[in-house]
Order: structure tokens, then C-alpha cells, then sequence
């Protein structure tokens, strides 16, 4: 009797067990943000690197690199997506690409598609001064740059935000309506 009791709560203890290994792992991957160009983590192509005139350290073609994402929350009504570089400016940090008011029926960019301006999203300001995909300009001689996509889902709609706003302006507009993030790290370093 004692035996079979034991077996039983094991039994269940199991199914607990993972039922809530299930819900996490299932939790820890539904919202995300991948590329097929690279992996999180791993260096960025040189094409994607920014190409300004009379910039030595762009030394790319300002090629967007490709982004997909899945798995966003069921209330989502728009996505901002952000792109930055925490080292850049000697740590001041440098923000790239700024774009908001992303449809949720938007789950992805091909590559150089956010290159120049699109009607898929609202255009913010970069430090640049553009509201498209602005590539690294990594110095020669810092090592790896950290350049940190991030993908914002909000409950506010596509045409809530005015465009030209800085990435600041925008994480003082979606304070209250952001449901959740996820991320993508592209690493750059002057050739």
C-alpha cells in the first residue's frame, strides 16, 4: 500500500516536473528575434556595415541585414525595433535604427529592405539623424562593437507615434505599453 502510494506521487512529482519544464522552455523561447544572415553573438557581415562619404570607418555597403521574429504575445498591436550600439562613442553608446508603428502582421525584414525609408514602419532618428538602417561604423583599433537589435512588442497602435522620434522619445512613449522584448547581438570590428 505505502509502496504503491510512493509510486504514484513519484508519478506525479514527474509529470509536475516537466509539465513546468515544458511551460518554461516553451515560455523562454516564444517571442524571438533571429537573422538567418548571422547568429546571436557572432560578427556581422561587412556589407552590413554603414557606407557615409568622407566616413573612414564605414567601410560597408549598408546592407540591412535580414530579421525574422515569431511567437509575439496575442495582444500585440504594433512592434518597435531598435538597433544600438553600447560601446559606440567611447560608451555614450550610438543609436543606429530606430522604426516603430510595425504592423503585427509584420514578422520580418529581407535583407537591405530597411536600408532607405519603407512604408512597413514609422522612421525614428538615429544619431545619424535618419529614420532607416544606419550600419556600423566601428573605429579601427576598439575591437568588437555590441550591435544590440531590439524588438519591442507594445499593445499601442501602428499610427500612435509621430515619426522622427528618438530612441529615448520612444521609451518614454510606450512606458505603460510594452508587453514584451526580445533580442539579437551582431558583433562588428573595423576590418
Amino acid at each position: 500500500m505505502i509502496g504503491k502510494h510512493v509510486s504514484r506521487l513519484a508519478l506525479a512529482s514527474g509529470i509536475a516536473l516537466f509539465a513546468f519544464a515544458t511551460a518554461q522552455s516553451a515560455n523562454a523561447a516564444d517571442f524571438l528575434l533571429t537573422s538567418p544572415a548571422f547568429k546571436d553573438g557572432t560578427p556581422l557581415a561587412v556589407k552590413n556595415a554603414g557606407n557615409r562619404p568622407g566616413a573612414p570607418n564605414c567601410v560597408g555597403q549598408n546592407v540591412s541585414p535580414p530579421l525574422q521574429w515569431s511567437g509575439a504575445p496575442a495582444n500585440t498591436k504594433s512592434f518597435v525595433l531598435l538597433m544600438f550600439d553600447p560601446e559606440g562613442r567611447n560608451g555614450l553608446g550610438v543609436s543606429h535604427w530606430v522604426a516603430y508603428g510595425i504592423a503585427p502582421t509584420v514578422t520580418g525584414f529581407a535583407e537591405g529592405e530597411v536600408s532607405k525609408d519603407s512604408d512597413k514602419y514609422v522612421g525614428g532618428k538615429s544619431l545619424m539623424g535618419v529614420g532607416h538602417y544606419s550600419g556600423p561604423c566601428t573605429p579601427s583599433g576598439t575591437g568588437y562593437h555590441h550591435y544590440t537589435f531590439t524588438l519591442i512588442a507594445t499593445d499601442l497602435d501602428p499610427k500612435a507615434l509621430k515619426p522622427g522620434l528618438t530612441r529615448d522619445e520612444v521609451f518614454e512613449a510606450i512606458k505603460g505599453h510594452a508587453l514584451k522584448a526580445t533580442g539579437l547581438v551582431g558583433l562588428f570590428t573595423h576590418p
